[in-house]
């Protein structure tokens, strides 16, 4: 059937898009992202910068995406600015060289920014879809993220129809928009299963300025098998709640999961897996990935609601060979209800997030290398974290070849208070910091958490600032970053 819109090139689609506007991009992840368009966008950017002439855009997407989006936009130099979260080695590089202005995000809030005008007008959505209608009826990929929102409030729209992805994957999503203040009601979903939208986006197809056919696979790379000190930090999280479920703190039918992305998330998510005293459970959470599927597969998963299906091809293939099993099981939801606060309360998700440094007051950085360079971005490590039932936060107690500790005395960068954080888990323990005063806080997390190698000099630190309600010294707080910072370790650091 022929389509009302224009199909055209890649190429064709970035001639549309001008200096200084605004494109929001499909993908969560890599997965569901536009690629050929953005490449072209790039190649369009190389030859305006080689002619003298300015070009440079405004970029938003759901999260992190793929090489082709991110990785060639600032290779480019033409990103302007970025939001809400990026996980790209060349977008980093330019964001803490200031070529890029960078402003980071709870992922939950982006969809009601862009509704409400606070990140200006959007000028052209880029989006990958399965399919797509005469009528405008969109089957999106392996991501919702705010691809429906950049639909909505897009000028215009450039569609990537990838036949990589099957059509087929129409139900796997669940597209809801809630209304904005005054009139924004409750969001239906009472359980991890509960759909309350629609399982395509919806369009005027006049908006629609040109498709461009592709067939490509997402750009998500492999995951490392866990090591020594990953399955450890799974097994102490797993250990844990166990604990809590012979504790009757947590209910013995459980409580859906939501766990980060990455080689720690995975690890816990097979120990839990794995877990004798453990039930079967379902996810709650923003990425479905591999050791997912692996747990889905085993039984030990029973359902799993997301916004990202960030998997390998091998997975990725695997799924879509078996679509029927896979999707009475899995849902993809937009990000501001895959991390709504309001549901993550109601339905009483544990929370589990990786954090870059914890103090030992249990105030965690998951964003800044020392303090000053950005890594990825919180992500929605914060939307979980401030209304989980119980907030988890995991990290080696050792980094950097053992020349730095991520237990620290304070967090060069805050990005979760110990008003929500709960518990830390390494590798060495785990911390419950449960109705403990910071000094309590303190024992508790230097002898559960953190390395021999540190405890002296954080015990050392301890034992000289005894003062106030929160043991802390302004002049000697940051003394292991600058011990690092000036003879590439935090070892040996003297505090009387």
């Amino acid at each position: 059937m022929a389509l009302p819109f224009p199909e055209i090139t890649a190429d064709e689609a970035a001639a549309l898009i001008e200096h200084g506007q605004t494109i929001g991009f499909s993908g969560f992840t890599p997965a569901g992202a536009a690629k050929a368009i953005p490449r072209a966008i790039a190649d369009r950017a190389r030859a305006e910068h080689a002619a003298g002439r300015p070009f440079k855009l405004g970029v938003i997407t759901g999260a992190s995406t793929g090489d082709s989006l991110d990785g060639h936009l600032a290779e480019a130099d033409a990103v302007a600015w970025r939001t809400p979260y990026q996980s790209n080695a060349a977008m980093r590089r330019n964001i803490n060289e200031g070529r890029t202005r960078f402003f980071d995000m709870h992922l939950s809030l982006l969809q009601q920014w862009v509704r409400y005008g606070f990140l200006g007008k959007v000028h052209y959505a880029v989006v990958e879809a399965a399919e797509v209608t005469k009528d405008g009826e969109i089957t999106l990929t392996t991501s919702v993220g705010a691809t429906n929102t950049f639909l909505s409030q897009a000028e215009r729209i450039l569609i990537e129809v990838n036949s990589f992805h099957p059509t087929e994957l129409y139900g796997l999503h669940d597209i809801y928009e809630p209304g904005d203040p005054p009139n924004r009601r409750e969001i239906p979903v009472y359980t991890v299963r509960d759909r309350c939208g629609r399982m395509v986006a919806k369009v005027d197809p006049r908006r629609i300025a040109g498709v461009v056919f592709t067939d490509e696979p997402d750009e998500v790379g492999a995951f490392r098998e866990a090591d020594a000190v990953t399955r450890k930090i799974g097994e102490n999280v797993a250990s844990f709640l166990a604990a809590e479920i012979h504790a009757g703190r947590i209910p013995p039918g459980f409580l859906p999961i939501q766990s980060g992305v990455g080689n720690i998330a995975n690890a816990v998510l097979g120990a839990l897996g794995e877990h004798p005293e453990i039930p079967s459970f379902e996810m709650f959470s923003e990425v479905i990935q591999d050791s997912v599927i692996e747990l889905m597969e085993n039984e030990r998963i029973s359902f799993a609601s997301g916004t990202s299906l960030t998997v390998s091809q091998e997975k990725l293939t695997q799924i879509y060979r078996e679509l029927d099993f896979f999707r009475r099981r899995m849902l993809l939801r937009p990000q501001e209800i895959s991390n709504n606060p309001e549901i993550v309360r109601r339905l009483g998700i544990i929370s589990v997030n990786t954090a870059i440094e914890v103090d030992i007051f249990g105030n965690v950085n998951s964003t800044h290398i020392m303090g000053s360079s950005m890594m990825n971005g919180i992500g929605g490590s914060g939307d979980f974290t401030r209304n989980a039932y119980i907030s988890i936060f995991t990290c080696p107690s050792l980094a950097k070849g053992g020349k730095i500790s991520p237990i620290v005395p304070l967090c060069s960068h805050l990005d979760h208070s110990e008003h929500s954080v709960q518990v830390i888990v390494t590798e060495q323990g785990v911390a419950d910091l449960r109705g403990k005063d910071p000094h309590e806080r303190a024992t508790e997390i230097i002898d559960k958490c953190a390395h021999p190698e540190f405890r002296d000099e954080l015990l050392g630190y301890s034992a000289d600032v005894k003062d106030g309600h929160t043991p802390q010294t302004l002049d000697r707080a940051y003394a292991m970053h600058q011990s690092f910072l000036e003879r590439g370790s935090m070892h040996g650091v003297l505090w009387k």
